[in-house]
Parts: C-alpha cells; sequence; structure tokens
C-alpha cells in the first residue's frame, strides 16, 4: 500500500520475556439496555436515528453515573472502578501492592484535568506513597498498547519487577452530559440537505452526541506484567499515527472556551471517515507488524482482540482480513454487552480470550487498536507457560 510522506511509523522489538499474566476488569453497579436509554433520551428520536443507535451493536452497557448534571461530577467513581480493577488484578496474581515497582494509568476523561489518574489510585489501592507511576492520558483506543510500551522501559531496566497497569475506559463523564438540553435530532439524509453551513454543523453534532451517548459505557481493567510467568508473550508491537497531516481531526475530544466566566465546554466530534480510517490505519499496522509472513500469521492467529469501535467497523476488519467469527467473538460480545469501552476494551477482550478460551503453548493472538489521532497499534501474542 502506498504510504504519504507525512507517515510515521515507530515499531517496537520487544523483548521476548514480557508477558501480561491474569487481567482482570471491574463495572460501575448501573446497568443501562439500549431500550431503557431511548427511553430516558432527553428527546424523542426519529425512526432513522433510532435505526443508527440499534445498528451500533450494542444492548446494554453500565454507567457510573447517566446524566449526572456537569457541576455534580466526581471523581469517586472512577476511582472506585479503576481501584477495584487493580485490587482483583493483584489478587488473580497472587501479590499484594508492595511487590509493585511501577504503575501505569491510561485514561480519557476524568474529573481533574490535574492531577492525573495515578495519583488518585496511589493510596486508594495501597501503594506506598513513593512508588513510580506514571499517567497516560488521550492515547484513547490505544491506550493498553501504549501502556504495555511504558512497563516495558521498566522492565528493560528492573527486570525482576513486576508492572501494573490500569486502563479507564470510563467515558460518561464526557459523553452522557454533552446531551442535556438537546430538544431534537434530526436524521443524516435531512441534516445533509441542509443549506446553512453553520446549521448543518450544529445538527451534526447533536446527531453525534447520541451516537456517543448510546456507543460508550464505562469500565476499566487491570493486569500484571512482568518477564517472567504465565500469560501473553508480547512479541513485537508497532503504531501508525496520522499518515495525512489532519486525520486526527475525524475524531477528537477538546475543550472550547465559554462565554460564562471561569467554565469550559466539552465538545467531541466523530466523522463519517472513521470507518474508512479505522480500516486503513489498522491494515497499515498489521502489514508492519508481520511483515512478509502477514497471509500464514492472520491465518494461524487463534484469537483476535480488536477495539469495540462499532458493530460496522468490526464487520469490516473482519471481512478484509478474511478473520472467522469465532476468532474474533469476544470483541463482538464485548461491545455488545459493555459497549465501546475506549481504551479499556483491548484488556477486556483479552481477560475474556483468557479466561474462555482454551489456549495452548504458542498460540497466537492479534491485537488490534484504532482511533482518535488518528491512530492505530497492532501487537502480536503468544501464549506460554
Amino acid at each position: 500500500m502506498e504510504q504519504s510522506e507525512n507517515l510515521f511509523i515507530t515499531s517496537l522489538v520487544k523483548f521476548t520475556v514480557m508477558r501480561i499474566l491474569k487481567l482482570a476488569t471491574a463495572l460501575p453497579e448501573k446497568e443501562y439496555s439500549t431500550e431503557k436509554l431511548l427511553k430516558t433520551f432527553p428527546c424523542q428520536l426519529p425512526e432513522g436515528v433510532r435505526g443508527n443507535v440499534l445498528n451500533l451493536g450494542v444492548s446494554k452497557r453500565h454507567l457510573i453515573d447517566h446524566a449526572a448534571p456537569s457541576e455534580d461530577m466526581s471523581e469517586e467513581g472512577v476511582v472506585n472502578v479503576c481501584s477495584e480493577a487493580c485490587e482483583k488484578a493483584l489478587q488473580k496474581n497472587g501479590l499484594s501492592a508492595k511487590d509493585i515497582g511501577y504503575f501505569v494509568a491510561a485514561y480519557d476523561a476524568n474529573p481533574f484535568l490535574s492531577p492525573g489518574l495515578s495519583h488518585l489510585l496511589v493510596r486508594e489501592i495501597g501503594f506506598n506513597p513513593y512508588i513510580q507511576h506514571v499517567n497516560a492520558q488521550g492515547t484513547a483506543s490505544i491506550a493498553f498498547p501504549k501502556a504495555l510500551e511504558l512497563a516495558e522501559n521498566y522492565l528493560t531496566a528492573h527486570a525482576k519487577k513486576y508492572v501494573l497497569i490500569c486502563v479507564s475506559g470510563v467515558s460518561s463523564y464526557w459523553f452522557q452530559n454533552q446531551v442535556q438540553g438537546i430538544r431534537d435530532v434530526m436524521e443524516i439524509r435531512r441534516i445533509n440537505a441542509i443549506k446553512d453551513e453553520t446549521k448543518r454543523r450544529v445538527e451534526l453534532r447533536k446527531w453525534v452526541a447520541a451516537m456517543e451517548f448510546f456507543l460508550f459505557g464505562d469500565g476499566a481493567a487491570a493486569c500484571v506484567v512482568a518477564n517472567e510467568g504465565e500469560g501473553l508473550e508480547v512479541k513485537k508491537s508497532v503504531e501508525v499515527t496520522n499518515v495525512e497531516k489532519e486525520d486526527y481531526l475525524a475524531g477528537y475530544a477538546r475543550l472550547a472556551g465559554s462565554n460564562q466566566p471561569f467554565t469550559f465546554c466539552f465538545h467531541s466530534h466523530l466523522d463519517k471517515r472513521i470507518p474508512e480510517l479505522g480500516v486503513k490505519y489498522s491494515s497499515l499496522a498489521l502489514e508492519r507488524l508481520l511483515g512478509k509472513n502477514a497471509v500464514e500469521a492472520i491465518k494461524a492467529a487463534k484469537k483476535w482482540a480488536v477495539h469495540t469501535g462499532s458493530e460496522k467497523i468490526l464487520n469490516r476488519i473482519a471481512g478484509i482480513q478474511g478473520i472467522p467469527y469465532g476468532k474474533i467473538r469476544e470483541s463482538h460480545e464485548v461491545l455488545k454487552e459493555y459497549g465501546n469501552l475506549a481504551g479499556a476494551s483491548l484488556p477486556f477482550i483479552l481477560e475474556r480470550i483468557v479466561s474462555t478460551s482454551k489456549l495452548n503453548e504458542d498460540d497466537a493472538v492479534l491485537m488490534l487498536g484504532y482511533g482518535w489521532g488518528f491512530s492505530a497499534s497492532a501487537s502480536l501474542l503468544e501464549y506460554n507457560k
């Protein structure tokens, strides 16, 4: 595939001993079906928009606090669900907080812009206040591969240590609040027919906000990474970002100024190009990851962990790469049961693969993330005892 001169790809050759040990997940207590959310949406949606919602592939999701007023946003919910995932991961690996040498917290949404999530979790989990820790914010759907990169850097210098990774997929702080006050949402065909560009942009923003409201769920995942032990060995990872200079504008979340003192607005955007870009970037990452052995490696992979962007994107990637449903089933299940969990989707899927599939020695798992950035990451994992 021809690549733009702006292509920026990094290839990270991993130490063959670094392994993802046991993973754990945690969810908020409150669960909402899509049908229930349709009834509680601020306005009645036209049939065409309802059809768009149902085609996302999400039947239910867990949310920290559905549609809480923005002034009531608290860090308590995200801290609780993340600390639960971390404590479960430590327990499953037979470890305690004192056994961890380095802590990585990856996230996007958090009521606090600063301090970061790792700062809030250090004492909650029971770490010594002098533990080394780092925040990875804004990496969206490739947060888990990026956290693994940080873990590898630490383990290269501290071969006998353990790293705890926590990935927050809590997005309701963004997407549940931004629909408040919406009184109508137009169908896409009507939006496209609007002549006035400003009005068309406003109506499109409302449609996007509605899709995000129903697509995303809340959850957190955690795992222990080390150079020894039974688990998924990280053989190699690659990342591709901004093939074209302004591809990042296809999907983003940003703060915007307000005409009120001391206040800011949240603005997110999902472009219609995202399915196309998701497929394009995923293909680029896989090509760089697998090289000349791509056809054989794809065929030989026991399982695929593919980010839960939407059912449409999952189906398109599976079709292009020739992935049988049985090998990508867990990605569909996580999307259907929990919604798009942003960066937490990949460890959620891996946890399900490891706990429900009978992986044998040297079985390969291909992990694929894509999304805002615009970025994609591909990893070759191998199960080893």
